[in-house]
């Protein structure tokens, strides 16, 4: 593994958006391939608190791969209002992200399920736009989750919608330890 840190001569925003599986995938491979450098990933994950399979990897990098989750260990219910429970689990977690971002201590920070959390009215596309604006130059910003709300989109460098096609949930098979869990 080589080693190094600020590599990032100029870091991007970018988004994974779109009704199929693979956008936090995406991510997780960009933070895989970036720990191949000696780059260091911070990664938030909003409405998660379940145990996934990238939680315990992340153990085994040290260093290089961080993860909180910010959220229950179920899936949250949608309600309008939004529940304030998970409200203040999201704007608790978008703080940590921000300052984690902010501390340059990571070359890449993603913010795993942030489209989500604002579709559902749990964090505000203001903030995530006020967000982009304090990126610094060297840190990347990956935004994933469905629905990415345009504006977002229009700010980002490079957006990328994960298409569904044909998908075997649609036959009933359930979330599987390793694939997607």
């Amino acid at each position: 593994m080589t080693t190094g840190r600020d590599r990032l001569e100029k870091g991007y925003v970018q988004i994974y958006t779109g009704n199929s599986k693979g956008k936090t995938t995406a991510a997780l491979g960009l933070a895989f391939r970036a720990m191949g450098r000696g780059m260091r990933t911070y990664i938030g994950q909003f409405m998660k608190g379940q145990l996934y399979g990238e939680l315990e990897a992340a153990k085994t990098v040290g260093e290089f791969i961080t993860i909180e989750q910010y959220g229950e260990n179920t899936f949250v219910h949608v309600t309008d209002p939004p529940d304030p429970k998970h409200v203040k689990m999201a704007r608790e977690g978008f703080a940590k992200l921000e300052k984690a971002m902010i501390s340059c201590d990571y070359d890449i920070v993603v913010a795993d399920e942030i489209n989500t959390a604002i579709f559902f009215k749990l964090i505000l596309v203001q903030d995530v736009l006020g967000l982009m604006d304090q990126k610094p130059d060297r840190v990347e910003l990956v935004l994933t989750g469905r629905y990415a709300p345009q504006e977002l989109i229009d700010r980002a460098d490079l957006a990328t919608e994960m298409k569904q096609i044909k998908h075997y949930f649609d036959k009933g098979v359930q979330a599987r330890d390793g694939i997607e869990r």
